[in-house]
């Protein structure tokens, strides 16, 4: 790991062509703590370090791995309200060959999907000017899955939550254990499930009116059954009610005509972000200790 500075795009001169590199649609960057995950962004081609930080959004990928793609999207959201865009890779193969979900479900061995990514977003602070206490997060399909996962362990450092489409869904349930349940996160994660500290975040699930193919979703385990739905718009309806039930106000857009397609909900989504990264900001979120 290297102990040099990140250069931000002011640090270099006026048409140097590092600069096309740190603006706009971004390289990828791997993350020093540990390069096997790295991150791209898009960034205002106009950022300054003058002015407050700008607003950070951060959009998760789902199984596919289509983070460039997904970046792209809100390129032009991204111009339109001068904030910064995050979107995370977390590839197949971490924990085994096959492995294609384990970034989904925080807990895997060897590696904690969260705490990388808030790495990643210390790391984009390091060298742009955008805010890294509490950050905008989407995601969709496997995204859907990370993002509810992350609100639950970190739920002091977002600004707002979207929760797209999620094939697997974790409910608040102290009877049950993770990832169907809460009801060991202390002993996977050093921290309780805490539906308090999500009061008064705004949060938006959302899902294609369509989404009701389950061909795609992962079986079933049999010593394990899902019990909160057979395909995707029964389980985003079952952490909705479980969510109201324990006073999370959040708001369920069902997209006409769309089915499980990322971009097809994205205008959305980015309706529900138009008013979140306006907004005046929440209170500071305490430090929180990471090894």
């Amino acid at each position: 790991m290297t102990a040099e500075r990140p250069l931000a795009p002011w640090d270099l001169p006026a048409g140097h062509p590092g600069v096309t590199f740190l603006t706009g649609p971004t390289a990828f960057f791997a993350l020093a703590r540990d390069p096997r995950f790295s991150y791209c962004l898009y960034v205002p081609n106009d950022h300054t370090p003058d002015g407050p930080p700008l607003p950070l959004v951060v959009t998760v990928h789902g199984t596919r791995r289509r983070a460039e793609a997904l970046r792209d999207a809100f390129a032009d959201f991204a111009d339109r309200h001068n904030v910064v865009v995050l979107a995370p890779l977390f590839p197949a193969g971490i924990t085994g060959p096959n492995d294609v979900d384990s970034y989904k479900l925080l807990s895997p061995a060897g590696f904690r999907p969260d705490e990388d990514l808030l790495h990643m977003v210390d790391e984009a602070a390091a060298r742009w000017h955008v805010r890294a206490d509490r950050f905008h997060l989407h995601g969709f399909s496997g995204g859907g899955q990370f993002a509810h996962r992350f609100a639950y362990l970190h739920p002091n450092r977002l600004a707002s939550l979207s929760v797209g489409a999620p094939g697997r869904v974790t409910l608040l349930d102290p009877t049950t254990t993770w990832w169907h349940g809460t009801a060991d996160m202390k002993e996977q994660f050093r921290t309780d499930a805490d539906p308090a500290a999500l009061h008064g975040l705004p949060v938006q699930l959302v899902i294609g009116e369509n989404d009701t193919d389950a061909t795609e979703l992962a079986p079933d385990d049999e010593r394990r059954p899902v019990t909160a739905g057979t395909d995707r718009i029964e389980r985003i309806n079952a952490l909705h009610a479980n969510w109201r039930e324990h006073g999370i106000d959040a708001r369920l857009d069902i997209v006409p005509g769309a089915g499980h397609n990322h971009f097809a909900v994205l205008p959305a989504v980015q309706r529900f972000l138009d008013t979140q990264v306006s907004a005046s900001p929440r209170p500071h979120a305490p430090e929180v200790p990471r090894p």
